[in-house]
């Protein structure tokens, strides 16, 4: 967000060509790109994607919030036409957020224009590149235990210190389950994940990050059941494809997930539930399923949840979005 604004700007003067929109990240420092590049795209219709945001984006113990990203994401949001959010979810958290972050300042707090970036605003989910794993065979035919996926990052606001908890107290009741423990990580890991390890010896099928497009489609197409314990997702791409593939998720009652996962399956009367509310009720309904009391969700029913959200269909919406903000702008 320091210097991004001027590498595009620098970059955009390779471009002759006539650009109709701009559609820029919310790590873009969009008012300082209009200005380096003034007056090229001063008139240029402008959406802001808003993928997260600086105002409520956790933090780790002891670091503190820099106010200097919060405004620029503020003065970036006045500036765009129209602001896409990821999910209703973090729409919602950034509204609820604006006016404490304004509170801080002295005077002209200016919270009118508030209801400006409100009545510019919708919900766009991300595409998500789901046809790439159709051609992976379901693998887990071959599973004589339960195969418990983490596929997300692994980064504090990820939450493993709770997953490993969860786990650990499964393993102790002797639920018989496989750990695939994947994910990126930007920092130092976690240092959870190293007990774990020798906890489990040949039980971990498959540990780190996973580059291979292939390999990593397999991995999700062997797993039985994906698990979120996030504090906080302003999406959940990775836990999405591999619902995808046919993992049955457990994710908390919260966060975005309420909006993507259909009502109906929640508590399901036939098969196991896929929201939790607490750390032991998560306990309580993944012993369940290791147990066999209640079964996954079918992969028909799973790969419905997002099929929707798939690039091969999805693409012709956002077509019609942008080509329906450039008209709006021209008129």
């Amino acid at each position: 967000m320091n210097g991004g604004a001027v590498t595009l700007a620098e970059k955009s003067k390779e471009v002759p060509e006539h650009i109709d929109l701009i559609l820029a990240s919310s790590m873009t420092n969009l008012p300082a790109f209009i200005a380096l590049t003034n007056p090229r795209f001063a008139h240029t219709p402008k959406i802001l994607y808003m993928q997260e945001n600086q105002l409520t984006m956790p933090l780790p113990d002891g670091e503190e919030r820099d106010d200097t990203y919060c405004y620029i994401n503020y003065l970036s949001a006045l500036v765009a036409d129209e602001l896409w959010f990821s999910s209703q979810f973090h729409f919602q958290e950034f509204m609820n957020a604006l006016p404490v972050f304004l509170q801080k300042f002295q005077d002209y707090k200016h919270k009118e224009l508030i209801d400006s970036i409100r009545a510019k605003s919708k919900v766009v989910y991300p595409g998500l590149n789901l046809r790439e794993h159709d051609s992976t065979p379901s693998l887990r035919k071959e599973n004589t235990i339960p195969v418990v996926i983490w596929n997300q990052r692994w980064e504090y606001d990820r939450n493993p210190e709770m997953f490993f908890r969860v786990m650990n107290r499964l393993d102790d009741a002797e639920c018989q389950f496989e750990l695939i423990l994947a994910g990126d990580h930007f920092h130092d890991k976690p240092m959870e994940f190293s007990p774990i390890r020798k906890r489990y010896g040949n039980r971990i099928l498959h540990y780190g990050y996973v580059s291979d497009t292939k390999q990593y489609s397999e991995l999700l197409h062997k797993g039985d059941i994906v698990i979120s314990t996030s504090r906080y997702e302003f999406f959940c791409t990775a836990l999405m494809e591999a619902v995808y593939c046919g993992c049955h998720p457990m994710v908390p009652n919260a966060l975005t997930y309420p909006e993507l996962i259909p009502k109906p399956l929640w508590e399901p009367l036939l098969h196991g539930s896929v929201m939790y509310h607490t750390e032991d009720d998560l306990f309580k309904k993944m012993q369940k399923l290791l147990n066999g009391k209640t079964k996954p969700l079918p992969n028909g029913t799973l790969k419905n949840i997002n099929a929707h959200l798939d690039w091969n269909r999805y693409m012709y919406k956002l077509d019609d979005l942008m080509q329906s903000a450039t008209e709006s702008f021209k008129g």
